[in-house]
């Protein structure tokens, strides 16, 4: 893949490219329904993966913020049309590398010494290249490190590229900006956090050490001394991704322990620990020969706020479900209703949230869920779909839920998503401390 020399750094600069990819986005338009027009052979699922390939190939070269968001949206199966995800997917791990230069400045700047200087062996061709960095194998007294290096001036454009992202966002979306503004700031917090490779670090350090005692699981030890705000230096781990793990058809034995292993992982995560690794996409999980899961990626992890935390699990409750006062009062906590709320907007909101939190909800219900049947999914989401489209959904004039359930949910969804590619059978037991 060819490199990258720079990087779009100013807001000019970076608000220019969104203009171009707009005019080519308008300029596919004007060429389907010409095509149309003159009666030749082209599909909505044309235009789409024309729009999605520009789209993405400015993405691709902002990086950042705007690539990281794509990459979000990839996972959102049931919001994007399948030419948009699976051209977004890419974000997870082929954009385009940094050129040698381009490394060597960021390491003078941030450890003032080059990558040469510092390490005994510094391979300059990236090994691996998403949204906010890339990484590159090292070798320092004989132990082989990965170094992840920040793309210059992904921090500070974070803010700048939302509000260019966002009008691509809501309309792929087709969501009003009033009713997604909690969840677009919490999107920008998380983000911020993600350029900050020293909290990074904190967090890599905290969650490893705590679930380093789960089966199955592998963590990498973390460097501090070759480490800054832009630079995270960690012990190489081996294995291949999860998406190639699967395409390889292993064996269901393997299946189920991979998916059980990941299962534990969140578990443990978020009933424990009241906070949970929240970019659960197969790049950030490599698999080894034995079915060991090396958890990679620590950049976006989210704090469960313990006021969240009960009403969130409690809806999953047989007991709470079936009691109409106690939902109420989760729903209230988790602002999927509100006190002001009518009593027929209550009629309407509480069993439409009901029905979707007893689906989603389904595989803790038993003590083992098969996570291969695609019914289930499909079932979760047409019904998705059905929400989005209802008009009192669409014009309530308030968002439903909490802002901190984004990310969690985020989780849980990918999660789901993970063990049914897997096909894995697993055992829906919550662990604590």
């Amino acid at each position: 893949m060819k490199e990258q020399e720079n990087i779009p750094a100013s807001k000019v600069e970076r608000a220019t490219r969104f203009v171009k990819a707009g005019l080519k986005v308008g300029s596919n338009y004007v060429k389907h329904y010409t095509q149309k027009a003159l009666n030749q052979d082209v599909s909505k699922e044309d235009l789409d993966r024309a729009n999605a390939g520009d789209i993405y190939e400015t993405l691709s070269e902002l990086k950042g913020s705007a690539l990281k968001v794509a990459q979000m949206l990839s996972m959102e199966r049931n919001l994007l049309p399948d030419a948009y995800s699976d051209i977004f997917s890419m974000a997870q791990h082929s954009a385009p590398p940094l050129s040698g230069p381009l490394i060597v400045k960021t390491f003078k700047q941030y450890i003032q010494q080059t990558p040469q200087e510092l390490f005994d062996e510094f391979d300059m061709q990236a090994s691996h290249a998403a949204s906010i960095g890339q990484v590159h194998r090292a070798v320092k007294n004989g132990v082989e490190l990965a170094v992840k290096i920040q793309y210059p001036g992904v921090a500070d454009s974070v803010k700048s590229d939302l509000k260019l992202v966002k009008p691509f966002a809501l309309r792929l979306l087709n969501m009003k900006e009033k009713d997604v503004k909690i969840f677009f700031d919490e999107v920008e917090v998380k983000l911020l956090e993600e350029t900050d490779y020293d909290l990074e670090l904190k967090n890599s350090v905290a969650i490893s050490s705590r679930c380093s005692h789960l089966e199955n699981l592998k963590f990498a030890h973390y460097y501090p001394e070759y480490s800054s705000k832009r630079i995270l230096t960690m012990s190489w781990l081996n294995g291949i991704p999860l998406g190639e793990f699967i395409k390889n058809n292993p064996t269901q034995e393997m299946r189920n322990k991979v998916g059980q292993a990941l299962w534990d992982f969140y578990s443990y995560q978020m009933h424990a620990l009241r906070i949970t690794h929240a970019d659960p996409h197969p790049g950030n999980f490599l698999i080894q020969p034995d079915g060991t899961v090396a958890v990679i990626d620590f950049g976006c992890v989210k704090e469960i706020p313990e006021e969240l935390y009960h009403p969130y699990f409690d809806v999953a409750n047989p007991d709470i479900m079936s009691n109409p006062e106690e939902l109420e009062k989760r729903f209230i906590a988790l602002s999927m209703i509100y006190p002001e709320d009518t009593q027929a907007e209550k009629d309407f909101f509480i069993p439409v949230f009901k029905n979707m939190i007893g689906m989603l909800g389904a595989p803790l219900q038993y003590p083992v869920f098969d996570f291969a049947d695609d019914a289930f999914f499909k079932k979760v989401y047409e019904y998705g779909e059905q929400i989005a489209r209802m008009p009192e959904i669409r014009n309530s004039g308030k968002p439903r839920g909490s802002q901190h359930v984004l990310y969690i949910n985020r989780t849980f969804f990918g999660l789901y998503k993970l063990l049914n590619n897997l096909k894995a059978t697993v055992t829906t037991r919550l662990l604590f401390e």
